[in-house]
């Protein structure tokens, strides 16, 4: 396999090793792929928010893409946290240093900005994968969800499942993270004109274990909501966790959650989680390396490259495990 992750914490070490081996040998396996032409393979670098399903999912697609395209090399990096901008800058520089001609990334926010500035001024293309960064025009391309079409979907079934003046609470993802915002405020459009009432909602920066916390706090204050929203997968499943803990029954209370997660979608299976946003990050980590590529290469390559959203209920679960 041609691809290799970084773990944040060796991006570093990593990197001073290869800068002192140099033309060693032992590193020739990744430096001397070749193209189909005969040359050197070109250096490209996929670099997402933290190690969760998701993700995994694309960096597996990628690898995929990387053993099928000969005249591309791929490595790939993690950060720590959705909000681990460190880790990302790290891994920018690190990868910068090794020589990439080109980054995938999943930004975590816009403090990544001034790195990939600087991978610009060495020449480096950029594509931004799963979200944008809307105000910074250094990016190539953006292979994302169309976020706010998907809230747009989750808000319609909402409004379908529940009567005019039920409830609904809201677990945001990271505040400030425009895909993430994007998935409330286009859940919101789709409630229309439904009568459904937005009780609360608080922020979970898509970790698990806040979206207990949020989850918790939400039903204390609002013990009779009729649903939950979830913008990101992780906290939904938090959410499941409290409302179980609350003793609501499954069929009390409507949830809706965004990622379709395995677990999502075997909680869905199961019948506590009504439904889930599907996105499509192995399609995202295959265009992206493929649109990377094509921009190293000179072509020209679409600014905006939606990968698709659908709804997964218990009726096509089974299509997304």
């Amino acid at each position: 396999m041609k691809t290799r992750t970084m773990a944040v914490a060796l991006v570093i070490a990593l990197a001073a090793a290869l800068a002192a081996c140099g033309d060693d040998d032992d590193s020739s396996d990744d430096n001397s792929a070749s193209g189909s032409n005969g040359g050197e393979a070109v250096k490209l670098g996929l670099i997402m928010k933290f190690p969760v399903d998701f993700y995994l999912a694309m960096e597996e697609a990628a690898e995929a893409w990387d053993e099928s395209t000969p005249e591309a090399t791929v490595e790939t990096g993690f950060g720590e946290s959705a909000t681990d901008d460190q880790g990302q800058i790290d891994l920018i520089e690190s990868m910068v240093t090794q020589g990439v001609e080109g980054i995938a990334i999943t930004p975590s926010s816009p403090a990544v900005i001034p790195a990939l500035d600087d991978a610009i001024a060495e020449g480096v293309k950029v594509v931004l994968v799963d979200n944008d960064l809307p105000d910074w025009d250094g990016k190539t391309s953006v292979v994302a969800t169309d976020n706010l079409k998907g809230g747009q979907l989750a808000g319609e079934y909402i409004a379908e499942q529940l009567d005019e003046g039920s409830t609904l609470a809201v677990l945001e993802g990271v505040p400030g993270v425009p895909a993430l915002d994007d998935r409330v405020t286009g859940m919101e459009e789709g409630l229309g004109s439904s009568g459904i009432e937005i009780v609360g909602s608080a922020p979970t920066d898509c970790d698990q274990n806040k979206g207990v916390t949020a989850a918790a706090d939400l039903l204390t204050a609002n013990p009779d909501v009729d649903a939950i929203y979830g913008a990101c997968g992780p906290p939904i499943l938090g959410a499941l966790q409290s409302i179980k803990r609350e003793g609501r029954s499954p069929s009390s209370i409507l949830v809706v959650g965004f990622d379709a997660l395995p677990d999502e979608i075997t909680q869905i299976e199961s019948g506590a989680e009504d439904a889930t946003v599907a996105q499509f990050p192995a399609k995202m980590g295959e265009l992206g390396m493929e649109t990377v590529l094509q921009a190293v290469q000179g072509e020209s390559v679409e600014p905006l490259i939606d990968t698709g959203t659908e709804i997964v209920t218990k009726a096509n679960a089974s299509e997304f495990r």
